[in-house]
């Protein structure tokens, strides 16, 4: 499992296309394999839901143990971030476990999702992210999840994950006031969109 999440680590750090000064496509990468303790809360969580999990089902009941997640600054920059990943799909130096999920509860977000044949779905709790699950062999059972999210998406997600992680904080002041963080979150995340746009203009008139 560790090899695989460095092979996907590395192909997305060390592609050129990417990683690009001036302004890489790719702002920041990180992965890791979840810890002991993580993985025992997530078992104890996973067991009521999905039933007995054991050294013989792991992999195909937890599908996040080894995990890359790749941070860019603006929406234009997902499409060729995606790109790559369904070109080493389609190249079969990896495998979907499942198709891609969007995690987004905002319409403009959704139509650009699905424009690229990724499926949406909506989180109560408005957490915003793209998640995609591979494996390097079609039939084997380790897994790498990769997220791929904006920076802004990414502060969000460091502050939900510290309040609700392991266990979710029964306070609806803090869930409400997550959800009010999210649509500031997809705010900032638009204008950083237009500002890009307004740059990429300004370029084209000198």
């Amino acid at each position: 499992m560790n090899q695989f999440l460095k092979r996907v680590f590395n192909y997305f750090s060390d592609r050129p296309k990417l990683n690009k000064s001036p302004l890489p496509i790719i702002h920041s990468i990180k992965h890791r394999i979840k810890d002991p303790e993580h993985l025992s809360d997530k078992i104890r969580r996973e067991w009521s839901e999905k039933g007995p999990i054991d050294g013989s089902n792991l992999f195909e009941k937890i599908t996040d143990l080894a995990g890359v997640r790749i941070l860019h600054l603006h929406q234009a920059q997902f499409s060729d971030i995606h790109k790559e990943i369904i070109d080493q799909i389609e190249e079969k130096e990896w495998y979907f476990v499942k198709p891609p999920v969007a995690y987004t509860w905002d319409p403009e977000s959704e139509t650009f999702f699905k424009g690229l044949n990724i499926e949406c779905q909506v989180k109560e709790s408005f957490y915003t992210s793209t998640h995609y699950i591979v494996k390097p062999r079609e039939k084997s059972n380790i897994n790498c999840e990769i997220q791929v999210r904006t920076l802004y998406e990414e502060i969000w997600s460091e502050i939900d994950h510290f309040i609700n992680y392991p266990n979710p904080i029964n306070s609806i002041a803090c869930k409400e006031q997550l959800k009010v963080l999210s649509k500031l979150t997809n705010t900032g995340t638009r204008l950083v969109d237009s500002i890009f746009k307004s740059y990429e203009e300004h370029l084209k008139q000198k």
